[in-house]
């Protein structure tokens, strides 16, 4: 019997990507490998919504850090830092984790994951010079540092030297490195001038891990045909060049008009400048986003098309968190993409595919799925079996047999 340890940083149930990745990732380790034994430590900051109840796992172990710096860590930092380019207070988080980390005994189990969050890497940070490390799958959701996140407008410093020292020494003392995205895999091998391959096995979705009996907020469609996009807008995505490229559509075509609309869920932007960019156009409602919940019904039950915007302008070496989610819909999708991204590879038809910056281009695709869409409903899948249970458990059994050289 297959014995796993999962060691997960956030598993919200709502609020994050991050969360509902970390949930669907347990479930679907469940599906690959109903007999095995999972255990989860959970090391969170703060009491928060996760329903840990519906995770299909043997036992978790739920540990809540503060993440408070003492002042007089604060006040040493103010010049540390710029001398010895090293932060006091970021080490002072690192070593809460670590703290946790260095006591739980590895050795029970066939396979370990550490599963960071957020941008700053805190979990993997922490593993650093530890034990568990030789036995441990490390997945990298993200680039770290940010200043090699695209998009990003994080500034280059001798801090993120520093970052990127720390987190080589991490993947060279770990068994294996494993990311969510071809482009990822390839370009952190290279970054951290690492000889240690980095596997990819890509985000999933589980609906099993959620409970979706909020409806609430629920807003029903009131057109033929509603596009719908839920997320934030940074790293280079651009809303407003899809919704001016429908507005030239309604404004040509009365049937456009007429039959469909363009609801907006929006974070990270000025929802109330958008607003009165928009004002005279009753087609495109802008609205606050919702719970993971009520998000999820709105898109399953009222969307017919889906978008997705990458990050950019010129590049995205990394997975969108939504991508399974809405794969699973069977629903069309657009994805704005720059001409180099994850997603371009993934998705075989190019009528699914518009370059982000290209409005004629995006104009023209997004017609082309609104008169698909108001001659008939069908499934479709914009992502073939990519996102599978049988093909996930094929690229997790290729990590899992992967024996490192002593």
């Amino acid at each position: 019997m297959i014995k796993f340890l999962v060691v997960e940083q956030d598993l919200r149930i709502s609020g994050t990507s991050q969360g509902v990745i970390s949930r669907s990732f347990l479930g679907k380790l469940r599906t690959a490998y109903p007999t095995s034994i999972i255990d989860v430590v959970y090391i969170k900051t703060y009491e928060r919504e996760d329903r840990l109840d519906l995770l299909p796992v043997d036992n978790i172990q739920a540990f809540l850090i503060d993440l408070k710096i003492p002042f007089l860590t604060k006040f040493i930092n103010r010049v540390y830092w710029r001398i010895f380019h090293e932060s006091l207070n970021e080490k002072h988080i690192i070593n809460k984790y670590a703290k946790i980390i260095k006591n739980i005994d590895y050795q029970l189990y066939d396979h370990i994951f550490i599963r960071s969050a957020g941008i700053e890497h805190e979990m993997i940070l922490a593993t650093k010079d530890l034990p568990i490390l030789k036995k441990s799958i490390v997945n990298f959701h993200d680039p770290f540092p940010l200043f090699w996140y695209a998009g990003s407008k994080s500034k280059f410093s001798f801090l993120e030297l520093y970052r990127l020292k720390n987190i080589c020494e991490v993947v060279w003392q770990s068994k294996i490195c494993s990311s969510p995205a071809q482009l990822l895999s390839s370009d952190l091998e290279h970054l951290y001038g690492c000889r240690k391959k980095f596997y990819t096995y890509p985000h999933q979705f589980c609906a099993s891990v959620f409970d979706f009996s909020d409806n609430s907020q629920v807003l029903k469609k009131n057109k033929k045909v509603t596009i719908s996009y839920h997320g934030a807008i940074m790293f280079g995505r651009d809303i407003e060049i899809v919704l001016d490229a429908y507005q030239e559509l309604i404004d040509e075509n009365v049937i456009f008009k007429n039959e469909t609309e363009f609801i907006c869920r929006l974070k990270g932007v000025n929802l109330k400048m958008l607003q009165e960019k928009y004002l005279t156009t009753t087609n495109i409602i802008l609205l606050d986003t919702l719970n993971f919940a009520n998000s999820s019904i709105e898109q399953m039950q009222e969307a017919d098309i889906l978008l997705i915007l990458e990050n950019g302008p010129l590049y995205s070496n990394t997975l969108m968190g939504k991508a399974p989610f809405l794969a699973d819909l069977k629903k069309p999708i657009l994805t704005l993409s720059p001409q180099r991204s994850e997603i371009r590879g993934l998705i075989k038809d190019d009528k699914y595919l518009a370059t982000m910056n290209d409005k004629s281009e995006i104009k023209s695709k997004l017609k082309n799925l609104i008169g698909e869409r108001l001659d008939a409903e069908k499934e479709v899948f914009p992502f073939g079996d990519y996102f599978s249970d049988e093909n996930f458990k094929t690229m997790l059994d290729e990590v899992l047999k992967f024996e490192p050289l002593n």
